[in-house]
C-alpha cells in the first residue's frame, strides 16, 4: 500500500525555533484577549448609567423585557401545586409596612383603594367592593428574585375581573398599571398584558387565611408570572396610564419587566 501521507521529520532545531515562535504567538494574542476584555468591562463599568446599571446592561435588560412580554399571552400559564406542597413564606420586604399594629395585633387602619385612570375623576374603594367581584384560588409558586422559592395558596379577584368592573366608562387605557402602598413609599409598575393575565389576581387570603399585616394585609397582589417584587403588598393605588410608570426596584437597578 502506497504512504499517501509520509511522515515529516524536522531537525531538532528547527523544531525548537517553531514551538518558540508559537508559544510567542500564543503568549501575544492570550495577552491582547486578555487587554480587550478588560477594556470592555472598563468600558461598560464607566459608561454613563440607566437607573444604576451601565446603559450597555440596561439595554440588555430591557430587550430581554420585551422579549418576555412577547411571549407572555392568557394561555401560557404558571404550573399550579397541591396543597401538600405548600410551604412557609418568610414575610420578605416591609417597603410600605411602616406603622406597627396595635397592643391588640390589628393592623394599622386602611384607607381604602385609591384607584386613577385617563379621563376618569379618582375613585375609592373598600374592600368589600373588591371581594364582591368573583373569587378565585390558586395554588402556584411564589419566585423571589433572591433565588429561592415557595408553594402558596391564594384567595382573591382576579385584576382582570376587578378591571372590568371598575375601570370607569370612558377612562382611555390600553398600556400599564402603576400600584403603590399608602404614601407610595412602595411601587410597581406593570405591563397591561402580564397585569391582566388570568392568573394575576389582588388577594386577600393566604393559605385559606385573611392576609397578615406583614404580608399585605388587607389587599396585595399575586402575579405568578414576575418575580416577588412585584407582588406589592397593601395596596392604597392602582393608577391606569399609557405611560410607563415607576418602579421601585428598577430604580434601583433591577429589571423593569422582571418576568419569570
Amino acid at each position: 500500500m502506497t504512504n499517501r501521507h509520509p511522515e515529516i521529520v524536522l531537525p531538532e532545531s528547527d523544531l525548537n525555533k517553531n514551538l518558540r515562535h508559537k508559544s510567542r504567538r500564543g503568549f501575544l494574542l492570550g495577552g491582547l484577549a486578555a487587554v480587550g476584555a478588560v477594556g470592555a468591562y472598563k468600558a461598560v463599568r464607566l459608561s454613563h448609567t440607566d437607573n444604576e446599571v451601565p446603559w450597555p446592561q440596561r439595554r440588555v435588560l430591557d430587550l430581554n423585557g420585551k422579549l418576555w412580554r412577547s411571549y407572555l399571552d392568557d394561555s401560557h400559564l404558571m404550573p399550579t401545586y397541591p396543597a401538600n406542597q405548600i410551604g412557609y413564606l418568610k414575610p420578605n420586604g416591609d417597603h410600605g409596612l411602616d406603622d406597627e399594629p396595635d397592643d391588640q395585633g390589628n393592623p394599622p387602619a386602611w384607607d381604602g383603594l385609591q384607584l386613577e385612570s385617563p379621563g376618569a375623576s379618582p375613585v375609592t374603594l373598600q374592600l368589600s367592593d373588591i371581594q364582591s367581584l368573583p373569587r378565585h384560588e390558586m395554588t402556584t409558586k411564589f419566585c423571589c428574585i433572591e433565588g429561592w422559592s415557595v408553594v402558596q395558596k391564594w384567595t382573591g379577584a382576579r385584576f382582570s375581573d376587578f378591571t372590568r368592573k371598575f375601570l370607569p366608562p370612558g377612562a382611555h387605557f390600553t398600556d400599564y398599571v402603576y400600584m403603590a402602598t399608602d404614601g407610595e413609599d412602595y411601587f410597581v409598575g406593570l405591563d397591561a398584558k402580564s397585569a391582566l393575565h388570568p392568573q394575576t389576581i389582588l388577594a386577600w387570603e393566604q393559605n385559606d387565611k385573611p392576609l397578615v399585616y406583614e404580608h399585605g394585609a388587607p389587599l396585595r397582589l399575586i402575579i405568578p408570572v414576575k418575580y416577588g417584587i412585584k407582588n406589592i403588598k397593601r395596596i392604597g393605588l392602582i393608577r391606569y396610564t399609557n405611560q410607563r410608570p415607576r418602579d421601585f426596584w428598577y430604580e434601583q437597578g433591577y429589571d423593569w419587566f422582571a418576568g419569570l
